[in-house]
């Protein structure tokens, strides 16, 4: 059976209404370990020169993906010119889940890392972390869809179909992958989990689609940025699964570093994002997948608004102090 081929779906009038920038007014969630006082949303670069570090070796992390050994390949060519650029030695740490990379960071054990989409906000707040790239097209366009997927066959066509079934996300602090689906399906279509549809959490998406796939779960709200790659290495295959909804175009992950680095420390790991050459290295050999070619500048404070309030929507706090 082919993949469904359906128009792209933009999320509604009344769910573009509850996210409206102006219906929500986003206050800085900051934990008290933190100063802002530029007012950018993020941690200050602490004043007093006592609290910087300056490792002998930097810890890097990617978000976390259903197999990280993958990555750490993918990335090691990247790692060794962030080790040329900045003199010190870096150690991908494949972290297993969102909430061992988000301690990671807070604990101070991770210096510099990618962040999936909706996770940002936590890292941003609970640990400190700042946020200064994302990958991109090379025309400079970015950004991934929300998707809604199901197994041919299952019996599920469209999203009110998902009335009693089962939808599994990815975790809690995922965008695309928890939030994002949430939002949507209570604003638009009047559905609460475990009221109107069972849910399951998987880790990762990666896991949802092959847990779709498989047959293991009967629908899944996955980032397509995700798919696009694992269609691309053939770890599934086109006809594997049906598309029943995709949402308006998100952020991709948020690249950044720990707060309290060395002011010329953290600007030498800026600069090695910018001035890495993607050409013939295995990070493009991946990222071309899902379109992207280079690291762009982004911020916080703009870049990440359409986030920060499908969190208000969902009624997501920051209690890490």
């Amino acid at each position: 059976m082919q993949m469904l081929s359906l128009p792209r779906t933009l999320i509604s009038t009344a769910v573009a209404s509850a996210f409206a920038f102006s219906a929500v007014a986003v206050q800085a969630d900051l934990s008290s370990r933190y100063q802002d006082a530029d007012g950018d949303l993020i941690a200050d670069v602490p004043s007093d020169e006592s609290q910087w570090v300056d490792p002998d070796t930097l810890v890097f992390a990617y978000t976390p993906v259903e197999d990280p050994a993958v990555y750490a390949d993918v990335w090691s060519d990247f790692l060794d010119h962030l080790s040329d650029a900045t003199g010190k030695e870096v150690r991908f740490f494949p972290v297993q889940s969102n909430a061992a990379q988000q301690e990671a960071m807070r604990a101070g054990r991770l210096h510099v890392a990618g962040f999936n989409t909706g996770g940002v906000p936590v890292a941003v707040n609970c640990g400190g972390f700042r946020p200064f790239a994302m990958m991109a097209a090379e025309d400079g366009s970015f950004g991934y869809e929300m998707e809604i997927i199901t197994y041919p066959g299952s019996g599920i066509e469209s999203v009110e179909d998902l009335q009693g079934r089962q939808l599994a996300f990815t975790s809690e602090t995922s965008n695309s992958g928890f939030r994002a689906p949430s939002a949507l399906l209570r604003s638009e279509y009047g559905m609460e989990a475990g009221d109107d549809f069972e849910t399951a959490f998987s880790g990762s998406h990666d896991n949802s689609i092959l847990g779709v796939v498989n047959e293991d779960y009967e629908a899944a709200a996955i980032a397509n940025s995700v798919a696009n790659r694992m269609l691309s290495r053939g770890v599934v295959e086109e006809g594997d699964y049906d598309i029943i909804y995709t949402s308006q175009t998100f952020p991709t992950t948020a690249y950044g570093t720990a707060h309290n680095l060395a002011p010329e420390l953290a600007e030498a790991i800026q600069d090695a994002f910018f001035s890495y050459d993607w050409e013939g290295t295995a990070l493009e050999e991946e990222f071309a997948n899902s379109g992207e070619a280079q690291f762009i500048p982004i911020t916080y404070q703009d870049n990440w608004e359409v986030i920060r309030t499908i969190a208000d929507a969902n009624g997501v706090t920051y209690d890490c102090d």
